[in-house]
């Protein structure tokens, strides 16, 4: 009822627009004639200046019952003959006419009027005009409203008597077809369908293409449930063989912590006691070779220490704590400048740096750091190891900083990697275990480490936690 009551509001104004536009302009025209008429009529009358046969003429007008007034000028404007319907009418203000013009208008709220000069040889002798009223067309403009509100109320009586039809075939399915979409998005039910009809319209194209989606959502929706199942038995099934094999790590673990350590322990003990009980029987180049054993024996048990620290690691149980991590920085670097106090390091540490996380293996973590930079410093005799806190893309990151050996950029991720070194052992002494078994806290705490270096201008590691 609103697009067809709106279309023919349209349609009739456009329609009763033009139609008064045309009846203005034939009203002028009409008009025109008529002064035209009376204009040469009365050029006689001008020329010999007689006024009562110039009356006589716009007498004549008195036929059209639309004219309320109407007069002859001369060409200075002085009234010359004049005529009204009504004795009271005054005379009117008229509009001028240009220069070069021969007609002119004026349209008022109920009236129109109508000036033209009165030519004679081609010389203006006398100015014309008429006043007319527009009771017809505002009679007019009244019946084109009355027929448009009649057109209206018949054509809005059948869009009303219609639209239960349309409401029926096309309202009502989509509004059912809303309805199921809303249940099936809130219930997760793909089972329900919408009611198709034997119609094929648009509509019915619609439904049938809803419940083809319905039910190829349905189907996936039991493939994917049936997936997930068997997901979670197979992740249940590989839980069972991680547990088995940590089960098995930590028996192979206690295997290599007693049953390994023994033999090497024994290597080393009897090296030792060969090179002190019978060291003079020996030469030279046997007595270095009882060394390389005990160096041999002494190295694979660091190596196993390290292994068995980084399992450690990598199984333990996270516990979480507020740590003063400036603390625990400050109380190794101590212990390490008692282990050589001979060595000239300076130690620069921000105070009141806290995190949260397991302080045992944050306390690991921190030891193989400073352990690392402490090492690789040891070339040079007065050395300077740093500690702070660093923001990076807006995040906390902290920083272990020497001024030692440092490394090829080139080769830094290589640094995390267990057994990976950049430096030969007999130059720096380790088993490359230290920065693996630090990313593997610094991941479990939910963090990323790095490194940044230039050999000989030391080195820098990163970490967030």
């Amino acid at each position: 009822m609103l697009v067809s009551g709106a279309a023919l509001l349209l349609a009739c104004g456009a329609f009763i627009g033009y139609d008064l536009f045309s009846f203005r302009q034939a009203v002028l025209n009409n008009l025109s004639i008529q002064a035209q008429i009376a204009g040469s009529n009365a050029v006689s009358a001008l020329l010999f200046d007689d006024q009562n046969s110039a009356e006589k003429t716009l007498s004549a007008l008195r036929v059209s019952p639309a004219i309320i007034s109407a007069g002859i000028l001369t060409p200075e404007g002085r009234p010359f003959a004049a005529y009204s319907r009504d004795k009271d009418d005054q005379i009117q203000i008229l509009p001028r006419l240009a220069a070069g013009q021969t007609e002119t208008h004026r349209f008022g709220d109920s009236e129109v009027l109508l000036v033209q000069s009165i030519v004679f040889q081609g010389k203006p002798i006398g100015i014309v005009y008429i006043r007319s009223g527009l009771d017809v067309l505002y009679a007019r403009l009244r019946l084109y409203l009355g027929i448009s509100a009649i057109v209206l109320a018949v054509s809005l009586l059948a869009a009303l008597l219609i639209s239960p039809i349309f409401q029926r075939q096309i309202s009502r399915p989509i509004a059912q077809l809303a309805e199921i979409a809303q249940l099936v998005s809130r219930d997760k039910n793909y089972s329900v369908r919408a009611a198709e009809s034997n119609s094929r319209d648009e509509v019915s194209v619609l439904v049938e293409a809803f419940n083809s989606m319905l039910s190829q959502i349905q189907e996936r929706d039991q493939a994917l449930r049936k997936a997930h199942d068997e997901l979670e038995q197979r992740v249940q099934e590989r839980t069972t063989e991680l547990d088995n094999i940590n089960k098995e790590l930590e028996a192979f673990s206690y295997s290599v912590s007693h049953d390994l350590r023994a033999p090497l322990r024994a290597i080393d003990g009897f090296s030792q006691a060969l090179l002190e009980d019978f060291g003079e029987k020996l030469d030279s180049m046997g007595q270095d070779h009882l060394h390389r054993v005990r160096l041999a024996a002494q190295r694979m048990s660091a190596l196993i220490d390290d292994l068995l620290n980084l399992s450690r690691v990598t199984r333990s149980e996270i516990h979480r704590e507020t740590l003063d991590l400036s603390a625990v920085v400050r109380a190794t670097a101590d212990e390490l400048q008692r282990g050589a106090p001979s060595r000239n390091v300076n130690f620069v540490i921000t105070d009141g740096l806290k995190v949260n996380g397991d302080s045992r293996l944050l306390r690991v973590a921190i030891e193989n750091l400073l352990g690392n930079a402490w090492k690789y410093t040891s070339g040079h005799s007065c050395a300077r190891i740093e500690f702070g806190l660093y923001q990076s893309n807006g995040r906390p990151a902290y920083f272990v900083r020497d001024d030692g050996a440092g490394f090829d950029p080139r080769y830094s991720q290589r640094l995390f990697g267990a057994f990976q070194r950049l430096h030969a052992s007999s130059e720096f002494p380790g088993t490359g275990i230290g920065l693996a078994t630090v990313q593997r806290i610094v991941r479990r705490h939910g963090g990323e480490i790095w490194a940044e270096g230039e050999v000989e201008k030391g080195a820098t590691f990163y970490f967030t936690l």
